[in-house]
């Protein structure tokens, strides 16, 4: 537990007592595929530090369109903006596989950042690198066409193995859609001349790059 925490950016510089004292204060939860964590506008108040498994980061509207602001894995967390103001949620969060989380609640998280200032900082530099994060979606939206915004998103998510770039998740084509702000109907088109193209393959919803994805489509 408290090599996991280790791990987690927020609790980076942190000493094994004071790491141990932060163990004190979590409550471990699982919840099944598919579970919705936190509801865009709920009231909550609690950190949430992924151990095992993924969650998605979304919004909706009235008519149930999505739109996946992030995916989060192992050592990532949500739901620091609670620990800071008194708002509502700002987005959803659902598990895409069997997950496990620590959770702090605000009041406790305050008082372990009373005795450890470091982790202010920690907190202000995380929320940062999401405001960077979101800033660059926003520039993609405005600025790239549908097949900028897949293979920006294609590439973002893919990891290299040696010789090709791959993506452990497994993606559908209304998932990319989602995260592109793009129909389902004109992804999966840009997918299937990709393929023709022999720049990519999907098996299993994994899919995996093996050249340079054309600048253009």
């Amino acid at each position: 537990m408290v090599e996991m925490l280790r791990n987690v950016p927020i609790f980076e510089n942190l000493t094994d007592k004071e790491l141990e004292t932060v163990k004190s204060y979590t409550v471990t939860r699982n919840y099944p595929k598919n579970s919705i964590i936190i509801n865009e506008g709920d009231n909550s108040d609690s950190l949430y530090i992924i151990t095992h498994g993924r969650v998605s980061v979304f919004l909706s509207d009235e008519n149930g369109k999505e739109v996946i602001l992030n995916t989060e894995g192992v050592g990532d967390y949500f739901g620091e903006l609670a620990l800071v103001d008194d708002a509502k949620r700002s987005a959803s969060v659902v598990t895409t596989e069997k997950s496990t989380f620590l959770v702090i609640n605000k009041s406790d998280f305050k008082n372990i950042l009373s005795t450890n200032p470091e982790l202010a900082f920690n907190l202000i530099r995380g929320l940062t690198h999401r405001v960077r994060y979101l800033t660059d979606n926003v520039r993609s939206l405005a600025l790239l066409d549908v097949y900028g915004r897949v293979a920006k998103t294609l590439l973002s998510l893919a990891s290299d193995n040696g010789s090709e770039l791959v993506i452990d998740i497994k993606l559908t084509q209304q998932d990319i859609a989602s995260r592109v702000g793009a129909s389902r109907e004109m992804v999966a088109k840009i997918l299937k001349d990709l393929c023709i193209g022999g720049y990519i393959s999907i098996e299993q919803k994994k899919i995996t790059i093996h050249e340079r994805l054309p600048t253009h489509y």
